[in-house]
């Protein structure tokens, strides 16, 4: 009977249940419900995305109205005449005859013989359809609450999709924000301290040639410092850039950019470049990156004697797979490297896996978006 008083209740309060909210809780409640009914170790279903159960908890209102007045009122006629006949048997007496109980809906109880034999019929055989139908009806209204108020494969893909990006969009955030730190420490204990000891230098070299008893030896040694310290703020300045958008990918393409990361690699390392045609900015340097930081932990943790970089195209999806025949063991867990190129992959939607038996080979294989 519980389908129909919860059908009953959904009918009084429907215009307070058309709020979208309240909608998505009372539907989230009898789903859960008849999820514990028909399983009753699972767990309740997940309130996934508001967006997509709310077509879904609006629908089920008159789904539920129409299915629980029909099949609660079977439950109700036998629960219900099961109580006139416990009443009828022992109290048939104590009512004036025109308002004395009658047995199988229209049988009045006159006498002892009636509701002593009747009475216990009746009691009988609702009690054996109660319990032979009442549980499949109420398996019945269950599968149907959770027909129309769970979420389809495509609710659940959208909100598998929504925690994904969810989580994806913090970690760039996150990223992000170390990125930003590390240039901007780059830059200070860098490249600025380095101008800084320049100017510095120049300041004196100035002072020591505009003085009285110039010492033109301190001055050249001082500008030799001075054009030294240039270099090497150019070159940490360059580097600092390479990390923001490599230079060379501009210059010379992705392909002759990874033809220069492989050819820098410490360890023998075959290239082989498919046709990938108009690659966007963006996951071409996401590419320059995944490459260049799996060959940086060949070259350092993999003990390996050959390395290889493969790309592959197909329709928009870019591949790039590194292998080597290394010790293998690499988990991105340890700081290898790994979860920086998971990261950024993930920004742009992509995917990263990671096979690395005990013993070799390894395998990173790197899949991107291309077709924007």
């Amino acid at each position: 009977m519980g389908s129909l008083f919860s059908a009953v209740a959904t009918l009084l309060a429907l215009p307070l249940l058309c709020v979208p909210r309240l909608a998505r809780l009372w539907a989230g409640w009898h789903r859960d419900r008849a999820g514990r009914l028909l399983a009753p170790e699972s767990a309740p279903t997940p309130a996934g995305h508001p967006a997509g159960h709310t077509a879904r908890a609006l629908l089920w209102l008159p789904v539920n109205v129409l299915t629980g007045v029909a099949l609660g009122l079977t439950a109700l006629l036998c629960v219900g005449n099961i109580a006139v006949a416990v009443i009828a048997t022992p109290l048939w007496w104590a009512f004036s005859p025109p308002e004395r109980p009658r047995l199988f809906v229209d049988v009045p109880v006159p006498d002892w013989t009636t509701a002593l034999t009747l009475g216990p019929v009746q009691i009988g055989v609702l009690t054996a359809v109660a319990y032979l139908v009442l549980p499949p009806l109420a398996d019945a209204h269950a599968r149907i609450c959770l027909a129309v108020a769970s979420p389809g494969p495509t609710d659940e893909q959208l909100v598998e999709r929504v925690a994904v990006l969810t989580r994806t969009r913090a970690d760039v955030l996150d990223a992000h924000g170390a990125e930003l730190r590390r240039i901007e420490r780059d830059l200070h204990d860098g490249t600025q301290a380095r101008l800084v000891a320049i100017a510095m230098r120049l300041a004196v070299a100035r002072q020591a040639f505009a003085g009285e008893t110039r010492d033109d030896q301190l001055v050249a040694e001082l500008l030799r410092d001075a054009h030294e310290g240039t270099e090497e703020a150019m070159t940490e300045l360059r580097e600092v850039i390479r990390t923001v958008y490599p230079p060379i990918l501009a210059d010379r393409g992705l392909d002759g950019a990874l033809t220069a990361v492989t050819g820098r690699c410490g360890v023998p390392t075959r290239l082989d470049i498919g046709d990938l045609g108009r690659v966007p900015a963006a996951t071409e340097a996401i590419v320059y990156f995944a490459v260049a930081e799996a060959l940086t932990n060949v070259a350092k943790h993999s003990r390996a004697s050959a390395a290889g970089v493969r790309l592959r195209r197909a329709a928009d999806r870019l591949s790039v797979v590194i292998t080597d025949d290394g010790v293998g063991g690499a988990d991105d867990r340890r700081g290898t490297g790994i979860a920086g190129i998971r990261r950024r992959v993930l920004a742009l939607d992509g995917t990263v896996n990671l096979d690395s038996p005990t013993g070799g080979p390894t395998t990173v294989t790197v899949e991107l978006p291309c077709g924007w």
